[in-house]
């Protein structure tokens, strides 16, 4: 950019300050309402990385700092792709917990890009090209990976709010990165200059706007879990819920966690103005439920649902949201189907059935999700279930 022309670079630097300026309140925000949530703790790392990387491709920093010096920033912004991969997986599942795979994943993206940027470019050794395609390739990967995570877990949101502030921020970032790569895939030095740069700052800056102001209008319990992720309910909290009677034989249980799970309190009973429609879709639910056992079936989602109650969706994840409290759909069937698994393991009269058997006919489409779901509801494995009520028997 020409000296005599200084507006180009003061409209980049006062874009890059204010981009900074607005990640830093969001980690700040994010850190301070929800500090031990997995999901605020990402975006914590992710904004503050992104504040480093907008510092970084500064274009005069660019230009004049030791190629040593740019080495740690372009690690750092290399990772921010991984870390927005688990970010997005974060906000689409209340269940989610970092792994250390997902550490050891953002490491091995940024050792990668901090090893080519001090050492292999220019190096002339064999692996420098392979080692730089690798980099190259590392943000399209993870934002494609972003874009399955948020499929993946769309439908079963029942938190209309989040759906949207989620949808946009996966699908505007998902769609910046590749974007951006495409640009930056131009450059033989992997950077960006000129209007270019200023650009892309643009564009990010953008997104954290809309993000920050969405965030700022939405209710934390929107967003995030109230507590800790709501386990899968035992038919002795979920029959006053919904007004089912509990099989005598499925008592409290103690837990073999050290405190037992927080239990959310029953929803509120509906206020006196509420919509008739909305009482009788209520009843044929319940109905559905529990006299049909509409659970049973292992295929059953939120649009089939909805199309057996002849209702649009958006009204039946309002119902079951607003009215009956829970913010996933798969945990909501979930319960009905552990509530039928526990009266059986209970029963003295089916202590020969197999396990697998019981899963299977509750709804289940296989142990594995059965024995999670079982073990976060109640601390036990199914079988410790029902060989403690068994012997009590």
């Amino acid at each position: 950019m020409p000296l005599s022309d200084p507006a180009p670079l003061l409209l980049d630097a006062a874009l890059r300050g204010v981009l900074i300026a607005l990640l830093l309140v969001l980690a700040l925000v994010l850190g301070r309402d929800r500090p031990r949530l997995p999901a605020a703790r990402v975006g914590v790392a992710l904004a503050l990385g992104l504040a480093l990387q907008v510092a970084g491709s500064t274009p005069s920093f660019e230009a004049w700092a030791p190629r040593l010096w740019h080495a740690p920033l372009v690690a750092v912004a290399a990772g921010n792709a991984v870390l927005f991969w688990v970010f997005a997986r974060a906000l689409f599942d209340d269940d989610f917990a970092p792994r250390p795979r997902h550490a050891v994943a953002w490491a091995a993206v940024a050792l990668l890009a901090g090893a080519n940027c001090a050492v292999l470019i220019g190096s002339g050794l064999a692996i420098a090209p392979l080692a730089l395609g690798l980099q190259r390739a590392a943000p399209l990967v993870f934002a494609l990976l972003a874009m399955a995570a948020a499929a993946a877990r769309w439908r079963v949101d029942l938190v209309e709010r989040r759906r949207r502030l989620r949808a946009f921020i996966v699908g505007a970032g998902a769609l910046y990165s590749i974007a951006m790569i495409g640009a930056r895939w131009q450059s033989p030095r992997w950077q960006l200059g000129g209007a270019m740069a200023t650009l892309d700052v643009a564009l990010l800056l953008a997104i954290v706007a809309v993000v920050a102001w969405r965030m700022l209008r939405l209710a934390g319990s929107d967003l995030f879990p109230a507590a800790a992720p709501r386990p899968a309910l035992p038919e002795a909290v979920l029959a006053p819920v919904l007004d089912i009677a509990p099989a005598p034989t499925v008592e409290p249980l103690p837990l073999a966690r050290p405190e037992p799970a927080p239990v959310p309190p029953a929803p509120p009973e509906p206020a006196p103005d509420v919509d008739p429609a909305e009482d009788r879709l209520a009843d044929a639910l319940h109905r559905l439920m529990t006299a049909e056992r509409a659970y049973r079936d292992e295929n059953l989602g939120i649009a089939q649902l909805a199309a057996r109650l002849a209702v649009p969706e958006y009204r039946l994840r309002r119902l079951i949201n607003q009215r009956l409290g829970h913010r996933n759909f798969n945990a909501y069937i979930n319960g009905f189907r552990l509530q039928e698994a526990l009266a059986a393991l209970a029963d003295p009269a089916r202590r020969e059935r197999p396990v697998l058997s019981i899963a299977l006919e509750a709804g289940f489409q296989s142990i594995g999700p059965f024995n999670r779901a079982f073990k976060a509801a109640t601390g036990l494995t199914p079988t410790e279930f029902r060989r403690q009520k068994l012997a009590d028997s």
